[in-house]
């Protein structure tokens, strides 16, 4: 609301919490040159806004790879002023105390003000006042995927998911396999821009080959974030 002016339903924002991840994913994340945050993400364009929440590979090289702990990051990147990143202590004792405060003396300026018929909304608008957004539904999401999959291992099983993955338009930019000797091994693939609905569809198909053990696992990958 505050980036775009909008008006923005919580109901509305897609939420993909961290419990498919697995010490796994991390470690290939690393191979490939990525890290991977939890990320909360808003973008605007000519066909709405996008509202999601979900666990995001970012390359190691961005500044926000680097935030742990009890740091948060604000990335944003502007039309006219470009990148920009805020960071600092998003929880613990004092930070956690300083932003209570403000909030109550927000809460106490505002109960002055509304005396006098100044009351100013937290946003500069009231709510009523913003217009409402047009969010697209992740099912049009485009992005670069990370899969794993649980794979037999025996020859063939490479060709069986690609094939299942080129016919719903999905293309391949990098494999990882390791293991051998063993009954299952992680196939790992990195894929071009693909659409979301497809990339379920597809992902359905292939969970459900004897080829293949268990739900894969995909996590959407961010480049541009400076």
């Amino acid at each position: 609301m505050l980036a775009f002016g909008v008006r923005v339903p919580f109901s509305e924002v897609y939420i993909e919490g961290i419990r498919r991840i697995g010490q796994t994913d991390i470690q290939f994340a690393r191979e490939f040159g990525y890290a991977i945050k939890l990320l909360a993400i808003a973008k605007e364009s000519e066909r709405g806004v996008e509202v999601r929440v979900h666990p995001t590979m970012i390359p190691s090289r961005s500044l926000l790879a680097d935030v742990g702990g009890a740091y948060n990051a604000i990335y944003v990147r502007g039309e006219a002023m470009g990148s920009s990143l805020y960071f600092g202590q998003g929880a613990g004792m004092l930070p956690t105390a300083v932003a209570v405060l403000a909030d109550v003396i927000e809460a106490a300026r505002n109960r002055l003000l509304s005396v006098r018929g100044l009351r100013v909304a937290p946003l500069g608008l009231p709510w009523v006042e913003l217009p409402s957004a047009a969010v697209r539904p992740m099912d049009e999401l485009e992005s670069e995927y990370y899969l794993r999959f649980m794979a037999v291992d025996r020859p063939g099983v490479l060709a069986g998911i690609s094939g299942v993955l080129g016919a719903h338009e999905i293309s391949i930019a990098s494999v990882i396999q390791k293991g051998r000797g063993e009954k299952t091994v992680p196939l790992v693939l990195r894929t071009h821009v693909a659409r979301e609905a497809a990339l379920k569809r597809a992902l359905g198909e292939i969970d459900r080959l004897p080829i293949v053990e268990g739900e894969s696992v995909f996590i959407r990958l961010e480049e541009n974030l400076g």
